[in-house]
């Protein structure tokens, strides 16, 4: 390798030993708060797709949200905690297996991250075209465009796997490093280089034109009350895209700064501050708790499924235990009487009682057991209210002949 660029050892998993007590509690707190956070939001939002999808057919849209928060839940459930676990000691004690793997299934995800991004933006362009023509798209594309944008994360950052290693020196702690051969060194100067371009710059870039072209079609009016409706709806659905994108990129950013601050740093040079790698760590990661936020201010649709979901978990009761329900069916023996009035009690309350008052009790009792609906009540009093009379009379055509046929005879 050229002299100018840093010895080739450099610390693999994506996590950087700290010096200070102070990051080894803050950074672990802001890890495990994502993780939380993340987890709940994305399984939400999968939960809430998953549900669509049965309801109609597929989307390609959804499709691709779906993925996005299946990287983030990947990201929060196998690679945040691990990391959160290693700040937190200081030294590397996740094993030889972790340490190969962490950082390239990181990779992995982000990548898949950026690619669906791209293609979604795309596809976005594509409704906001024609937002009005109903696009059926099968299973099986659908399946092969995600199936294609996982092989290509999977592929894409291998020498980091091949390259990490798990450093146990015969003093003190074990650390994660990369350790590039001789022979490798002037491949992996090119892919230091190229690597960020096709994983970052390329993907993104590439979503900002497409979102930039869809957005102007959104700001076309429609002449018809239902082109308008779908363009605002490609609006909306643009605008949330848009944000996302926006807000992974600036996110994203400083963990490329570091990247290439790393691999291109001078002999002499200063190295980057451990807070700032830390710093770089926690917002790339923050992402996946951003994501889900975005989706619920911005889409009606998310908002409602929220909702819809917190409902179900707020109003669903546990079905009571058999020892409740013995518990609950003697209380109800206790609420019972002890024993039913005798006739000498009752033929005693008839003999003291008015009979006004027998009468208004016994029509109680009939009316308890008997209940009138209001509606039929309402009609019977007002057919009582109101006296018989020619409106009232069921034959009224009959009468007005004969009244006719009088009148006649009399002139």
């Amino acid at each position: 390798m050229n002299s100018s660029v840093v010895q080739p050892v450099h610390y693999a998993g994506g996590y950087e030993p700290q010096d200070s007590k102070e990051w080894k509690v803050i950074i672990p707190a802001f890890l495990g708060a994502i993780c939380l956070a993340g987890f709940a939001g994305n399984a939400c939002v999968i939960g809430i797709l998953l549900q669509n999808t049965k309801k109609g057919k597929p989307s390609m849209i959804h499709s691709l949200i779906l993925n996005l928060s299946l990287a983030d839940l990947l990201l929060v459930l196998f690679v945040v905690p691990f990391r959160a676990a290693a700040y937190s000691n200081g030294a590397w004690y996740l094993g030889w297996f972790l340490c190969k793997t962490s950082d390239w299934f990181r990779h992995v995800c982000m990548t898949a991250k950026s690619l669906t991004i791209a293609v979604v933006a795309k596809t976005c362009f594509m409704y906001a075209n024609n937002p009005a023509k109903q696009v059926t798209i099968k299973w099986h594309t659908i399946c092969a465009v995600l199936l294609a944008i996982w092989l290509v994360a999977l592929g894409m950052p291998l020498p980091l796997w091949f390259f990490s290693n798990l450093l146990e020196p015969e003093v003190g702690s074990a650390s994660c490093i990369m350790k590039i051969p001789a022979h490798a060194h002037a491949f992996m100067s090119v892919f230091v280089k190229l690597y960020p371009l096709l994983v970052f710059c390329a993907p993104l870039t590439f979503a900002f034109f497409y979102f930039w072209r869809a957005y102007g079609r959104c700001q076309r009016r429609g002449t018809k009350t239902q082109n308008l409706r779908n363009q605002i709806r490609s609006r909306c659905l643009t605008m949330m895209l848009l944000s996302v994108t926006i807000t992974s990129a600036l996110m994203w950013l400083p963990e490329w700064i570091s990247w290439l601050w790393l691999w291109h740093l001078n002999k002499d040079g200063p190295a980057p501050p451990q807070g700032f790698m830390a710093t770089t760590q926690v917002l790339m990661f923050a992402i996946s708790s951003a994501n889900p936020l975005i989706f619920v201010l911005m889409s009606e649709e998310f908002r409602e499924g929220f909702k819809g979901l917190w409902k179900r978990l707020a109003l669903k009761k546990p079905l009571p235990t058999p020892e409740c329900q013995e518990e609950m069916a003697a209380d109800n023996v206790e609420d019972l009487p002890n024993s039913a009035p005798s006739p000498e009690s009752v033929a005693s309350k008839e003999e003291t009682e008015p009979p006004s008052v027998l009468h208004t009790s016994e029509s109680m009792e009939i009316k308890k057991e008997m209940p009138v609906l209001p509606d039929v009540e309402q009609f019977w009093h007002d057919r009582e209210a109101v006296p018989d009379a020619q409106d009232n009379d069921p034959i009224p055509w009959e009468h007005n002949e004969q009244e006719t046929v009088g009148s006649d005879q009399k002139n």
